[in-house]
């Protein structure tokens, strides 16, 4: 907006930018970084989308056979999920929402245990024998586990270690109280955090313009004081480059920033949810065409860099992995119903030890 009344001045002015490496169709825009050179790295990308989607795929088909509880699906989120667990290093600390499969399993942790906790078992989070311990349980909740995000990062600085904190939350959760906090904290601290918004453009049945009047979500980063931009988040390579600069910057003192990465969810919300009800077809499909696996194969294909063969074979492997993964968690016995005391407090109070005792001398097995 212009004024021209000598009485006004601009005092702040700001810009958000947006960037993509690869077009839907797979075709570079501009000279690609580094890593994207490496022909071994951008297979393994791509190994990890396709064994995420693979892994998506099959644990829908367990909620839906009523093996498995409520679970949210990550179909078409993969590129996110993926470029976190390439540009994190194993000392990092992330802390995510419900859908970065794909990094969770870049990290370490196995298919089975992320069914189980949809399962309703908390010990899939508990990362048994897996190196990054450090890292966060999933968050169900929308938005509470940012702030926790800015209290590791303190901690983080505190000890001076040189460590970065990625806290990821979907578009929804930034019209909530608890992330504008953390925002607001995060700069006058100057911590070591990138905050990620995955946008897939709809918060359960609300579309994103009816969450927000932001012309971006990236802006919402100027209120704290942070840098904010935009990426292609079906663009793996662009939200690679994006984040790991954002992670470096954080890690050598630079700050915090927030990222939005421009997504769209190609499921339901959950396997609870039915968006038929509030989504067009048409709509759908169209972003089918933005698929963020398709858009690596066809680059990858273009390049000499991934034959029908190779195709055949990275799928095939892809769901025997998800396969061997439903087998092992379905396989796994359930807690018994007193191990839901003991990671409630340090020490048990008296009111929850007396029904810890009960349920051990009744001697209750699971499912009891």
């Amino acid at each position: 907006m212009s004024h021209s009344s000598p009485a006004v001045e601009r005092v702040a002015q700001f810009e958000v930018t947006y960037t993509q490496y690869l077009d839907p169709e797979g075709q570079p825009r501009a000279p690609l970084p580094d890593f994207a050179q490496d022909a071994e790295e951008l297979r393994r990308m791509y190994r990890a989308m396709v064994q995420t989607r693979a892994f998506d795929k099959k644990a829908v088909v367990l909620q839906r056979t009523g093996r498995m509880g409520t679970y949210a699906a990550c179909l078409g989120q993969e590129a996110i999920g993926t470029a976190i667990g390439c540009a994190l290093r194993a000392e990092d600390i992330f802390i995510p929402a419900y859908r970065e499969y794909a990094a969770q399993l870049l990290r370490g942790v196995r298919m089975r245990d992320i069914l189980l906790n949809w399962g309703g078992d908390e010990r899939g989070m508990h990362y048994e024998g897996c190196a990054i311990r450090h890292d966060f349980p999933l968050s169900v909740p929308i938005g509470s586990h940012v702030p926790q995000a800015i209290g590791v990062a303190y901690a983080l600085k505190l000890r001076r270690e040189p460590r970065v904190v990625l806290a990821s939350c979907g578009d929804g959760a930034t019209s909530k109280g608890d992330v504008y906090e953390a925002i607001s904290s995060a700069k006058v601290w100057n911590l070591p955090l990138v905050f990620l918004i995955s946008n897939n453009q709809w918060a359960i049945s609300l579309p994103r313009g009816r969450q927000t009047g932001a012309q971006t979500l990236a802006q919402k980063a100027f209120a704290g004081g942070l840098p904010g931009e935009q990426v292609d988040g079906n663009d793996v390579i662009a939200t690679r480059a994006v984040l790991a600069a954002a992670i470096e910057r954080a890690r050598s003192g630079g700050g915090p920033s927030l990222i939005e990465a421009i997504t769209y969810r190609l499921h339901d919300h959950t396997t609870a949810d039915d968006a038929r009800r509030y989504r067009n077809e048409a709509e759908v499909q169209e972003a089918w065409q933005r698929c963020p696996v398709k858009r690596l194969k066809q680059h990858l294909e273009a390049r000499g860099l991934l034959s029908a063969s190779d195709e055949a074979a990275l799928q095939q492997e892809a769901s025997a992995f998800a396969d061997q993964a439903a087998e092992e968690f379905l396989a796994t016995p359930p807690a018994s119903p007193a191990a839901m005391f003991d990671h409630l407090y340090a020490q048990l109070p008296k009111q929850y030890e007396w029904q810890r005792q009960e349920a051990l001398a009744r001697g209750l097995k699971p499912g009891h």
